[in-house]
């Protein structure tokens, strides 16, 4: 490996993480370690290094880690991965929503990768010859496309749909007292192997059909390898606090820490109440408890997540089969249209809010940026045929925004105390939710510098120091001697958000520099070819000592 850059960031205002006030320093960093901070008025002479970056009128934080990432794929085909290092993202937790590529074998990796291509797409030549947790690991520490590391640092979440699929296939059904063991044994083999914790997606096939106490007996593993639950919970609509309220209950029956995954509360039906769920996370006191949000009204995921639970029963291929069935179809209608079905969160499906994103057959891109109303409207058809019509079309490949979300509950529950930063952003598609590129600079140009829902310092402290502490990283998080020089430095009259609903891949304004191990991924604002990221696995460390 190259040597590692000595640099110093000169007269930066430091916003150490921790949440108090800002200071004025030189930050030198040596062998991919902060090596000193020389604080202004501080006695002796200011420290020199072989370069020297004018940081003066810019902000240096311990770099963001981005809590809810869907960079599975990602990381193993872009080497530049600008969606993410541009935003000062130094570290991403994937694995997420239950879902993911391993463990895996021969019989599931197929349907995983198909159930998968809306929110990673299917890169082509790309090499899939792992199976385990440590194999993928290993594979993302390897590279893109010959290069050694990736551009920011990955950790990962043994996801628990992907171990269902595994062990009792995509059947609606509990698992029997021998297959839970069997999840059991691969679950702590994955932990052993780096991951930090598990995952769950429970409104996503198979994850979905397992019941509380199934989720009980597998947190119990986590909670012995000391890593941490991150539930996609059953319901963000309108049985959202019950469905909070058994992701406490778990984690209070295992002993589980507990990191409550894209914290919403949306549709009609939860206007206002986003004091409801932060008094419940308050009334838990009992539980180690995080949460992370998006810091947009929309969510984003597949069209086909719409379908009630026993219509994905079984995979993909079969719910295809239902889709041209016609009473199968007439069961899925009264579930989506008169009842509100678990796929819609409870809510009663409303076509004028889904939006097409993406779609994976290049002859239906004419839907994306339309709503399913809009596509019935053009087509002189129902909504409900417009939506089983794309998802047949599109091999439940499309992917959506939902107009769902409310201000007022986003800023209630990013205030909250246990508040971490995660963009939840699907990376593929023709208009993918800009929270993909836009997370980071959000928060501190729209809800610090405009809006003043959080404080400058507050903020840094919710997307560094809070999910380093979540994942255990005794070296991460903080500006500190001797912390790694996971760094950005950015502008705090100017950084924003470049992306938009309309142009999403659009870079961030004002995040001239970010280093990943001391090392510049981005370069007076250009994007550097340097890969320095590495996996960071369950011990803290790196496999390799530049992470």
């Amino acid at each position: 490996m190259a040597t590692l850059p000595d640099l110093v960031l000169r007269g930066a205002l430091v916003v150490d993480g921790s949440g108090g006030e800002p200071y004025r320093a030189d930050v030198r960093t040596a062998a991919g370690r902060i090596a000193a901070i020389h604080r202004e008025g501080d006695p002796g002479v200011r420290p020199g290094a072989a370069r020297v970056v004018d940081a003066d009128g810019l902000a240096l934080a311990p770099g963001f880690i981005d809590m809810h990432a869907h960079s599975d794929l990602a990381l193993l085909t872009d080497p530049a991965h600008e969606a993410k290092a541009a935003q000062g993202v130094t570290l991403e937790v994937l694995g997420q929503d239950g879902l993911s590529y391993a463990p895996v074998d021969d019989r599931t990796l197929p349907g995983l990768r198909r159930q998968l291509a809306g929110w990673n797409g299917e890169p082509e030549g790309l090499d899939w010859s792992w199976r385990t947790v440590g194999e993928y690991l290993d594979r993302l520490d390897a590279g893109p496309d010959g290069h050694d590391g990736m551009a920011v640092n990955a950790a990962y979440l043994v996801p628990h749909g992907t171990l269902r699929a595994l062990v009792t296939g995509w059947e609606d059904r509990p698992a029997t007292p021998a297959e839970l063991l069997r999840m059991r044994e691969l679950l702590a083999q994955g932990l052993a192997e780096g991951a930090l914790g598990m995952s769950a997606g429970l409104t996503y096939s198979p994850g979905m059909y397992a019941g509380t106490e199934e989720l009980v007996e597998l947190c119990r593993v986590v909670a012995g390898a000391g890593g941490y639950f991150c539930p996609h919970h059953r319901s963000y609509g309108a049985r959202a606090l019950d469905a909070y309220a058994e992701m406490v209950e778990v984690a209070r029956r295992s002993g589980c820490a507990l990191h409550l995954a894209h914290a919403t509360m949306n549709f009609a039906v939860n206007r206002g109440r986003g004091g409801e769920l932060t008094a419940l996370l308050d009334a838990a006191a009992d539980v180690d408890l995080s949460l992370d949000s998006y810091p947009y009204l929309p969510g984003s995921t597949t069209l086909a997540a719409l379908l009630p639970g026993w219509a994905a029963a079984g995979g993909p291929q079969q719910t295809l089969l239902r889709l041209a069935d016609p009473a199968a179809l007439a069961t899925i209608r009264q579930a989506l249209e008169v009842q509100g079905s678990d796929g819609c969160h409870g809510v009663v499906a409303d076509w004028t809010t889904v939006q097409i994103s993406g779609v994976r057959t290049a002859s239906l891109r004419y839907a994306v940026g339309l709503t399913v109303a809009q596509l019935a409207e053009r087509d002189r058809q129902s909504g409900f045929d417009a939506f089983v019509r794309l998802l047949t079309e599109d091999a439940l490949g499309t992917t959506i925004l939902q107009h769902v979300g409310h201000e007022e509950n986003v800023r209630t529950i990013m205030r909250h105390p246990a508040h971490t930063g995660g963009s939840d952003g699907l990376l593929t598609g023709d208009r993918p939710h800009p929270r993909a590129y836009g997370t980071f600079p959000r928060y501190l140009g729209h809800y610090v510098r405009e809006e003043g829902v959080l404080g400058l310092a507050e903020c840094v402290e919710h997307l560094s120091a809070r999910p380093a502490r979540r994942l255990r990283l005794p070296d991460r998080g903080l500006v500190r001697q001797g912390y790694r020089a996971d760094l950005v430095l950015f502008d705090p009259a100017g950084v924003a958000a470049g992306s938009t609903y309309e142009q999403p891949r659009t870079l961030p304004l004002g995040i001239p520099y970010v280093l990943v191990g001391g090392v510049p991924v981005i370069d007076d604002h250009r994007r550097t070819d340097a890969t320095p990221g590495r996996t960071v696995r369950s011990s803290g460390q790196s496999v390799r000592g530049s992470a």
